[in-house]
């Protein structure tokens, strides 16, 4: 631990302070639109909107390097796939007959063959895995900049609509009848979950952006008595996560997306076995 506090202190290693303040903060939109998509058990949609944006970060990579359009790139690319996404979603949730796992399914797939099959065709060679698994080390100035300006964008858009967030996730049926625009909200909510899932792909990865979004909301269900807790213990949870994270794989030279989810899920675990003992006991 003292090695890990010298090297966050270290002038030579601004990168580790970066990715420990983003991640950190990075914690903030990952607890509140996680608790929405835990509550509302939205995870397997948060999943397929994540699968797709590599879609469209292939997408931004081909035009920008093949074609030679500068201005759209890979992080232009995934936002329009993702919003993209989150639109189909809700619409096929409130208007088409089809079945929506089915719709998910196809979504997930069609999105990752169509980023690889672009990742191919793009000059130069691009790793996959380095999207699929990002690496919270190589986040620079401007992605603690993007992060921030999320946090912004969460904070603001959950405080002004929080009780109608509250309604579509809780009875939706009922504010409907009370006059609440649940199309609207649910669309809403899909793309702030859009929004969060994209900019945090650059710090943590696809698939790690799934088990940042779920595993902090999840324990902090465990010990939660109302939302607005659930919430905040979410995000001290998450924090944690990625300050032990960092902290044991620098220690231990492992990679540190890995090891977060890894610690995540065994205090998830801990949390489950320790609710169930005390159900079975009390």
């Amino acid at each position: 631990m003292i090695e890990f506090v010298a090297a966050l202190t270290d002038p030579n290693l601004p990168f580790f302070r970066y990715a420990l303040l983003t991640g950190i903060f990075a914690s903030v939109p990952f607890g509140i639109i996680g608790t929405f998509v835990v509550v509302r058990r939205i995870s397997y949609i948060a999943g397929a909107i994540a699968h797709c944006v590599l879609g469209g970060i292939g997408l931004g990579m081909y035009l920008e390097k093949a074609v030679g359009i500068s201005w759209f790139g890979p992080m232009q690319g995934a936002v329009l796939v993702a919003l993209l996404a989150a639109v189909i979603l809700t619409l096929v949730s409130r208007y088409a007959a089809e079945r929506e796992d089915s719709v998910i399914g196809a979504l997930w797939a069609v999105g990752m063959a169509t980023g690889l099959l672009f990742i191919a065709k793009t000059p130069g060679y691009v790793d996959p895995m380095s999207y699929l698994f990002g690496n919270i080390l190589l986040v620079s100035k401007q992605d603690f900049v993007f992060v921030l300006v999320l946090d912004v964008i969460v904070l603001g858009l959950v405080t002004l609509f929080y009780n109608k967030f509250l309604a579509v996730c809780f009875d939706e049926e009922f504010s409907r009848l009370r006059g609440v625009h649940t199309g609207w909200m649910y669309l809403l909510l899909l793309c702030l979950a859009a929004l969060t899932i994209v900019l945090l792909v650059r710090v943590v990865g696809i698939v790690m952006v799934i088990a940042l979004l779920t595993l902090p909301a999840a324990v902090a269900g465990n010990m939660s008595r109302n939302i607005k807790q659930m919430m905040f213990v979410s995000i001290l949870f998450c924090a944690g996560f990625v300050v032990m994270g960092l902290g044991v794989s620098y220690n231990l030279d492992l990679p540190s997306g890995p090891v977060i989810i890894v610690i995540a899920a065994l205090v998830y675990l801990l949390v489950l076995s320790a609710a169930r003992l005390k159900k079975s006991f009390f």
